[in-house]
């Protein structure tokens, strides 16, 4: 996606900010950013599917959202700027700086929501399994609202008032950590399923129609939505660029090829493991499936905690996106303020924390922030960004690269009204598969 060879000057670097921040720490934060708590309903839009339909959907999406950080540093380096408002603003005026930071605003207040939401039933279980309890008592430590409040006072707050986003990279390298033991502890699960493994080869491969079957559910208009969600990192890109050390396109984009690679191989073994398990009782969060086997598992007890404090430490990362939208939009030409960066910090964990008590479903988080704002940020805004903002000097508006990108913006609105269609039908039917929520 970059070009193989230099036009023989040397490009400028950019003026804004001067980054100390590693190859090695730039990909922790990136994959941190992109592993979330999207992975925990990967095993329920496969089960909605298929397999094959699903690796190849995640491969196009992984490849897409591969194209459109290529489409965003190359509109970054044309004009100098690593700011997602400046370039809607260079793009399109104030009009294009509001949309950007009001998209990633909202798409990232939806990511943290749903990785608290993940806090707030599972924690409560975690530390009952803990004490031995065979029931909620009812207890204020055993309810879900007072503890998200807890760990986001006493977690999430003291890493989101850091001041730069690479200070986060050795918490997202053990995030990462965390998720790589949940990986590896899907597989050995399968023992512990009532729905034993041969029984569940016999139906799923030897009758094909179950490889096809999930195509003609309405639950499959969730499964493009969940999967554009899981790979939206977009909104961090240009922050970690920002920070990168001796920051080059090349170098950027080969942060976001490792990360994505990365990130795609986690997800496709933990929805195959995950579906493999469960089958068609796989649920919206696959955690949850497993607390039906045996809650008091230590095997599982263990992989609890782990994604929990995976998407615990994965908020920091989302929320500095969203304080640097804030800055550009209110407070475009002001420097650095410790008691702006702590004033919007808290008001943003007050947001997510309400919406957390009031959402009932991580599955409707995942479809209506899919649907709406990563489109958004995958396909139309870098789209966009590219054809407004490189010169048709140097690539004239029916060249091959701003046809592939007119393209590739249009497939994000037919992509867009598809989803929330498709969603629409599925709340006025009233179609939902028996046990597939909290």
């Amino acid at each position: 996606m970059l070009p193989h060879k230099s036009d023989g000057t040397k490009k400028p670097q950019f003026t804004d900010f001067e980054g100390k921040t590693s190859f090695g720490m730039s990909v922790f934060n990136l994959s941190n950013a992109i592993m979330g708590s999207g992975i925990l309903g990967l095993s329920y839009a496969m089960s909605n599917t298929g397999i094959v339909l699903f690796i190849i959907l995640l491969t196009c999406i992984a490849c897409l959202s591969s194209y459109s950080v290529h489409l965003l540093l190359k509109s970054a380096g044309v004009v100098g700027i690593r700011a997602y408002e400046q370039l809607g603003f260079r793009a399109f005026g104030h009009p294009g700086k509001i949309a950007a930071g009001v998209i990633i605003t909202f798409h990232n207040i939806g990511a943290m929501s749903s990785y608290l939401f993940i806090v707030k039933y599972e924690l409560p279980l975690v530390i009952q399994a803990f004490l031995g309890l065979s029931s909620n008592t009812g207890d204020w430590f055993l309810n879900g609202n007072y503890l998200i409040i807890i760990v986001s006072v006493c977690v999430i707050l003291p890493l989101a008032l850091m001041r730069q986003l690479g200070y986060l990279g050795y918490t997202s390298g053990f995030s990462l950590t965390c998720m790589v033991f949940f990986l590896s502890s899907v597989k050995p699960a399968w023992h512990k399923c009532p729905h034993c493994l041969v029984s569940l080869l016999k139906h799923s491969l030897c009758n094909a129609a179950n490889l096809t079957y999930p195509l003609y559910g309405i639950q499959t208009a969730y499964t493009i939505p969940i999967l554009a969600f899981a790979f939206v990192c977009h909104p961090e890109v240009l922050p970690i660029y920002t920070e990168l050390k001796n920051a080059t396109k090349r170098r950027m984009q080969g942060i976001a090829n490792v990360s994505i690679m990365g990130m795609f191989v986690m997800y496709l073994l933990t929805a195959i493991f995950g579906y493999l398990t469960f089958y068609v009782n796989t649920e919206s969060e696959l955690l949850h499936t497993y607390s039906k086997v045996d809650p008091l598992d230590t095997l599982i007890l263990c992989v609890r905690v782990a994604v929990l404090v995976a998407v615990t430490l994965t908020v920091p990362v989302v929320l500095f996106p969203i304080r640097r939208a804030i800055l550009q939009l209110l407070f475009p030409e002001k420097p650095f303020h410790w008691a702006r960066h702590i004033t919007i910090a808290l008001c943003l964990l007050f947001v997510v924390n309400v919406l957390v008590i009031l959402v009932p479903n991580i599955r409707d988080i995942f479809g209506i922030i899919g649907a709406t704002t990563a489109p958004s940020l995958i396909f139309i805004l870098p789209g966009l960004f590219y054809l407004r903002i490189v010169p048709t000097e140097q690539e004239p508006m029916k060249s091959r690269p701003k046809i592939t990108a007119a393209c590739f913006t249009a497939m994000g609105f037919i992509f867009m009204s598809m989803s929330l269609t498709f969603i629409i039908i599925d709340w006025t039917t009233g179609e939902k598969r028996a046990g597939g929520g909290h």
